[in-house]
């Protein structure tokens, strides 16, 4: 198959690597906004570079692969479902509820395939905890706590087109939360601080938040991010139950320490970023993607999915906001004859 793959940053530079060397995929069609930066990963990957998106669409593709700027995500998709195409996409559809509504109707009404890069889904822990829940093993669940804190701050211009730490960083949490369970969110309170670098004052963003949710049968969940974690790159989540209790995320690289005296040493090497963190996971979600291009699997992660991580991170921003809980039911799109 021939796969074109649109945007050839750093993101994108992994995964068309991922599917250079995947054995079901013939040819990669790659383009970027910087054409230059396309055709040097073309000519490192052996594969070939077009000069704009048109040429992805006219020289013919099996499925397309949207790692470009957030901004674009949703027009680029609705293009490929008006064309038949299956698509791979980044998260999110996009910062806003109405385009990404409107870009998953598209969707609907083609009838086409999209997969979301939701990578948490795909990681060894994660899926451990899940197969944990679903067996049983930890009775009812009760208590859940998660943690996603980054080694340092993002670049100060990139924070105004980040669409904030809710959406950004904490979005990964709201959507695993909902694939280990099961459950949905009934209602969120959130809170944040800007006493960090100017930065995320001038952008009208935080640099750390706080999130507790209910999910609807009772569950309690919280859910924590910083930008400003020294210690390293932290991703956790604890879960427990009535039986049992587990940890995702904690291994001989978790940036903690411990103040006990027979406690686990700190990191000889701390985790630095989430592409380091999760690579297997980058590669396990496009290798699913091949499968679902191919008909053996369907979308392990679809839009509608994406749309109810983006609607607990909208209901996060309204509750900052307006200091109170807010209930999933005040934010569009749980109803999904919206889209129709």
């Amino acid at each position: 198959m021939r796969i074109g793959v649109i945007g050839t940053g750093r993101i994108g530079a992994i995964h068309a690597n991922t599917l250079s060397r995947h054995r079901e995929v013939g040819s990669l069609i790659l383009t970027d906004v910087n054409p230059a930066r396309a055709q040097e990963l073309a000519n490192r990957l052996g594969e070939t570079a077009a000069p704009g998106v048109d040429e992805i669409f006219t020289w013919g593709v099996d499925a397309v692969v949207i790692t470009a700027t957030t901004s674009a995500h949703a027009e680029l998709i609705g293009r490929a479902a008006r064309s038949g195409l299956p698509v791979f996409c980044e998260q999110p559809i996009s910062l806003d509820l109405p385009n990404t509504l409107h870009a998953l109707a598209e969707v609907e009404a083609a009838g086409t395939i999209l997969q979301m890069g939701y990578q948490r889904r795909f990681d060894a822990g994660y899926t451990g905890a899940r197969e944990a829940i679903l067996s049983g093993r930890l009775g009812r669940l009760h208590t859940i706590r998660a943690v996603t804190s980054d080694q340092s701050p993002p670049a100060a211009a990139w924070l105004p087109q980040s669409g904030g730490l809710y959406r950004d960083a904490l979005i990964h949490d709201f959507d695993v939360l909902r694939w280990l369970t099961g459950r949905e969110v009934v209602d969120v309170y959130a809170t944040g601080s800007d006493a960090g670098p100017a930065m995320f004052r001038a952008a009208g963003d935080i640099d750390t938040a706080a999130v507790v949710l209910t999910l609807d049968d009772g569950t309690l969940a919280t859910a924590t991010a910083t930008r400003l974690n020294g210690a390293g790159y932290d991703v956790r989540m604890e879960l427990a139950g009535e039986l049992d209790q587990i940890v995702v995320g904690l291994d001989d690289r978790t940036p903690i320490a411990s103040t006990e005296p027979t406690g686990p040493p700190a990191a000889d090497r701390p985790w630095t970023g989430f592409l380091e963190r999760f690579k297997p996971a980058y590669e396990a979600e496009l290798c699913a993607f091949v499968e679902v291009v191919r008909g053996e699997l369907a979308s392990p992660c679809d839009g509608r999915e994406a749309l109810q991580a983006l609607r607990i991170a909208e209901a996060c921003e309204v509750s900052r906001r307006e200091r109170r809980a807010v209930g999933l039911a005040e934010i569009p799109g749980g109803v999904m004859s919206t889209l129709r």
